[in-house]
């Protein structure tokens, strides 16, 4: 080596300036910089990379929760609103039958008719009865002179006794068909008074004021008494329409609400932007076991006569409210096979967002919202358009409406990977 040294100090040119030689301890320094300089290299290309992956992963696993939007319940209001069908009946509603035999001989009013109380309906024709009746009172005077000289025989032979001028034996016989006779005329009385009402049953009156909704004979029908389920034809039906009778049928849940004087209000589609005040007069008390409804009647004033018997309604009731409830948008609610649920978003022991699975129980479903009266506070996160896979405890990322919306997008587009816009309580 020394030898190579000198072989290059021998090439050296001259009048350039001699480089010392370089010691093995300056070799090692400089190794050492060379090996810290390639470790602060590795280490500059590493880390950002690791932590980079790292990140990488973060936002993977962000991006892998559902995004779900929230907002509380909102308190129902201390008085609430049941909207229910009814059907309306009229206050009287009766079937006119005969009580006669005949033929129909004149009618007076048609459908639509407003009669009062005792107007003549309609005449039937009835000889048999006219001839029975004459039959009775001509039996009649029979009866009342076989009475009348009965009765002076039974006097006349009463004196006699009295003088013992005739036998007690004949003056008892005279008392006794003196007694008979007169029986005989009270049966021959009732008789006629019996066939004089069915002569008066052929004049046919209204039983009441109302309208005559329905005739159902014409002149020279056969008429047959008695009603319907022995053999009689229904000639014509009226209703009393002052008051209507509106029956709904309210569910168990609302029952203890709709008592007695209750106020109500009707609607009708014919009539839009027009409501009728009613008010409930009774129920039921009891709750049918088939539909578990309370039937409830409302009376409604009908002094303009605009409603008419047999029309479908909605009856509107202001209730109070027995307990307080939270009120969320049907889109909230979960159907599974346990029963109806809502989603709400809680922390867990670690601080993340996990979903709850909350059982709940409803008063009223209108279609838009619902009144929820067990399982929720105010102070619930409620999860709007829950995802169907969601399941209790799955971690949860909470967004705002707003959150990732696409530019030019309309508002209230649902954020990016989010299931579905906010309903939002109504």
């Amino acid at each position: 080596m020394s030898e190579t040294i000198r072989q290059g100090h021998s090439a050296q040119r001259p009048g350039e300036p001699e480089q010392p030689p370089i010691s093995g301890r300056t070799a090692v320094v400089v190794l050492a910089i060379v090996l810290v300089l390639a470790a602060a290299l590795a280490i500059g290309l590493i880390v950002p990379r690791l932590r980079a992956e790292k990140a990488l992963a973060q936002r993977t696993d962000q991006l892998a929760l559902a995004n779900v939007t929230v907002a509380k319940p909102q308190l129902g209001e201390p008085s609430q609103e049941i909207v229910l069908p009814g059907n309306m009946f009229a206050y009287v509603d009766s079937p006119i039958y005969a009580r006669t035999d005949g033929y129909l001989e004149k009618w007076y009013f048609d459908i639509g008719a407003r009669v009062r109380k005792g107007q003549l309906l309609a005449t039937i024709a009835s000889p048999e009865v006219d001839q029975q009746l004459a039959q009775a009172k001509a039996d009649l005077a029979t009866a009342v002179a076989n009475s009348k000289f009965a009765t002076q025989q039974a006097h006349r032979y009463t004196e006699l006794l009295a003088n013992n001028a005739v036998a007690t034996q004949d003056t008892e016989n005279f008392v006794t068909q003196m007694a008979a006779t007169n029986t005989q005329v009270k049966s021959a009385q009732a008789n006629v008074d019996r066939l004089e009402q069915l002569v008066g049953f052929e004049q046919v009156f209204a039983p009441f004021d109302g309208v005559v909704t329905a005739r159902d004979v014409d002149i020279g029908t056969l008429i047959n008494a008695g009603s319907g389920s022995t053999g009689g034809h229904e000639m014509f039906h009226m209703d009393d329409e002052h008051i209507m009778r509106v029956y709904v049928n309210v569910p168990q849940v609302d029952a203890p609400s709709c008592t007695p004087g209750t106020p109500a209000q009707l609607t009708l589609n014919e009539y839009p932007g027009r409501s009728f005040a009613g008010r409930v007069v009774r129920t039921s008390r009891a709750i049918d076991p088939a539909s578990r409804t309370l039937l409830v009647e409302v009376d409604v004033p009908n002094r303009d006569g605009l409603l008419v018997p047999g029309a479908y309604t909605e009856v509107h009731f202001k209730v109070k409210v027995t307990k307080q409830t939270l009120i969320v948008p049907v889109s909230t609610l979960m159907f599974r096979q346990e029963g109806l649920r809502v989603v709400t978003v809680a922390k867990n022991d670690k601080g993340q967002d996990v979903a709850r699975l909350v059982p709940i129980t409803i008063a009223q479903d209108d279609g838009r919202v619902v009144q929820v009266v067990e399982g929720l506070t105010p102070n619930d996160e409620v999860v709007q358009n829950p995802p169907d896979s969601v399941v209790e405890g799955e971690a949860v990322r909470v967004v705002s409406p707003n959150e990732g919306r696409l530019p030019g997008a309309p508002q209230g587009q649902p954020p990016s990977g989010s299931q579905g816009p906010a309903g939002g309580s109504e």
